[in-house]
């Protein structure tokens, strides 16, 4: 077998078995309220990770990143962009919905940095196997995983930063701040954040053809 063939699939391997080991996690109290974890998924070795916040509720119960409300807003933003998602490795910081109950319905709540620190293990894990040229931070909570500070989201937005290993992240809003902004300025907003993104589009096209190894669902 090839040495890249080895190594992808020696990845893919590594990447499953932590599929199922977030699952099990307990480090924070998240795993124990949450249906499942949710991984990661796309093409070992993708050029671009696109990393968001948590999973909500819809990714919860489906065991799938960005399938929610948020996640048909960031295909959207895919197809007018001209990329393919089977082309993107798309994550969360968090692995577990974190959520409160109001009646029978489950709100989202933003996860305390103690949580996203206990899982910035498995994070840096999957950065480590998928190996992406760089990555895009969807919101605060994802951008200071990834750059290991604080960061001012709508300062910072729309340029590349540098994390402490040399590769470039490029930080924008997550999806859901504009379902949750004003009507009247979501068309601007839109855009804006479609400027942000397309940043990224150079490195997207260097990307080379699909594999069969693909991380898309627990083994």
């Amino acid at each position: 077998m090839p040495a890249r063939e080895r190594d992808l699939k020696y990845a893919t391997t590594k990447l499953r078995e932590m599929s199922r080991a977030t699952d099990a996690c307990r480090e924070c109290p998240l795993g124990a309220l949450a249906t499942q974890s949710v991984f990661g998924e796309g093409p070992v070795h993708a050029r671009l990770m696109v990393v968001g916040e948590q999973p909500g509720d819809k990714e919860d119960l489906e065991g799938r990143p960005f399938i929610g409300p948020a996640g048909r807003m960031f295909d959207r933003a895919v197809a007018e962009l001209g990329w393919s998602r089977d082309r993107l490795y798309l994550t969360n910081a968090v692995k577990h919905f974190k959520y409160e109950l109001r009646g029978k319905r489950r709100i989202h709540k933003t996860p305390a940095q103690r949580e996203a620190d206990a899982c910035l293990h498995w994070l840096e894990s999957e950065i480590a196997l998928v190996r992406p040229v760089a990555l895009v931070a969807l919101g605060g909570v994802a951008a200071r995983s990834l750059l290991g500070r604080r960061v001012a989201v709508m300062s910072e937005r729309g340029r590349w930063h540098e994390d402490e290993a040399g590769r470039r992240v490029l930080v924008t809003l997550h999806p859901s701040a504009l379902l949750r902004g004003d009507p009247a300025q979501r068309d601007e907003a839109w855009q804006q954040w479609l400027e942000d993104l397309a940043l990224a589009s150079a490195i997207f096209k260097k990307a080379a053809p699909r594999t069969k190894h693909s991380l898309m669902e627990r083994a």
